[in-house]
């Protein structure tokens, strides 16, 4: 079995990453946005897509620190 290091490796290991940083960052500003009062669809939708999207950044810096 090989192993592969680089930065060919690590987008693979990045989305798995995302899997789990994704969900939770994505939770974490979901639960943020309700116990602040916003309990509408749009400010949550809002909230679950905005910590969707930040995870991505943090999944890669994750990932490099991994492979380094």
């Amino acid at each position: 079995m090989t192993f592969h290091t680089g930065e060919g490796a690590m987008l693979p290991l990045m989305l798995i990453i995302h899997i789990f940083l994704g969900s939770t960052i994505a939770g974490s500003a979901i639960i943020l946005a309700l116990v602040l009062g916003y309990d509408t669809l749009v400010p949550i939708a809002i909230a679950g897509i905005a910590g969707f999207v930040l995870s991505f950044p943090v999944s890669w810096m994750v990932a490099k620190r991994l492979s380094d």
